[in-house]
């Protein structure tokens, strides 16, 4: 691997329709694509790790990984690779990222539980997939770093994964970005301001599988939590710089709002008479 072969991909276990409204709230130029049954991939447009002051390739990605994830019900895995190393993150709901590192010649330099962590969240199999994940922890002088991350992505086509040809570990990300874009059914993602996030961010409530979650008082309880998380976590990453960390906050925010502000409309909307939910 050389410096120039730096990159990074987003793999969302959920169909485009799903991946959509959260992946415009990131607010960075991307292109979505299918990348199997029940996976979509998510490709940066731009290299904010090559900006002046960014901060690394790896740490971009499992912030961008962690905003999605905790708006959403299914885990996003962030692949990631420079000239010195290559890894994973995966982000699942309000828990703790788990991860993995390998240096460039392939040596492993993460730790063991992490793979069986990953395992169990992306629901593999508890004796064939995590022997095969294992494997990729043990020392192997035949396999670098792109080989890893290839031996992982094999796994998960056993849950469907199935990524476009030229969309793999290695590949720089002009690659990465023509290859995606190639696709037929290649979606462009750009922030288009708050009014098309709202727009989104509603259609997606109303039409997701979440629905009896959408009104009542235990979605209202929910909404409220997110607003409360949402605020100490923008803050947070306000203080610390980080990019990831503001948009998983702001990302809170604007479901929580969104939240209680469609249950105040549709409970001021309701006939007189109705019961109140």
């Amino acid at each position: 691997m050389t410096a120039t072969s730096v990159g990074a991909l987003l793999l969302c276990r959920a169909d485009l329709e799903t991946v959509r409204p959260l992946a415009h709230l990131l607010r960075e130029p991307m292109l979505l694509t299918p990348a199997g049954d029940g996976w979509s991939a998510v490709v940066p447009e731009g290299k904010p790790w090559r900006s002046e002051g960014g901060e690394p390739v790896d740490r971009v990605l499992g912030g961008w990984a962690t905003a999605l994830a905790v708006g959403s019900a299914w885990p996003v895995l962030a692949l990631w690779w420079d000239g010195d190393r290559s890894g994973y993150t995966l982000a699942s709901g309000f828990r703790r990222p788990v991860g993995y590192i390998w240096l460039a010649d392939g040596t492993p330099a993460g730790e063991d539980e992490a793979m069986r962590t990953f395992a169990a969240r992306l629901g593999l199999d508890p004796v064939l997939d995590v022997q095969d994940l294992e494997a990729l922890t043990r020392p192997d002088p035949e396999a670098d770093a792109d080989a890893r991350l290839r031996g992982l992505l094999s796994v998960l086509t056993r849950t469907g994964l199935s990524l476009p040809a030229g969309l793999a570990p290695g590949e720089p990300a002009d690659r990465l970005r023509g290859v995606a874009g190639a696709h037929p059914q290649a979606e462009q993602i750009e922030w288009a301001g708050w009014r098309d996030a709202v727009r989104v961010e509603l259609d997606a409530v109303e039409s997701g599988s979440l629905g009896p979650w959408v009104l009542g008082p235990r979605a209202r309880a929910a909404a409220a939590a997110q607003v409360a998380v949402g605020v100490p976590l923008t803050l947070w990453g306000a203080r610390r710089r980080s990019g990831g960390w503001v948009a998983a906050g702001l990302i809170l925010l604007v479901q929580g709002a969104l939240g209680l502000a469609y249950n105040r409309f549709r409970r001021e909307a309701e006939p007189a008479g109705t019961p109140r939910r």
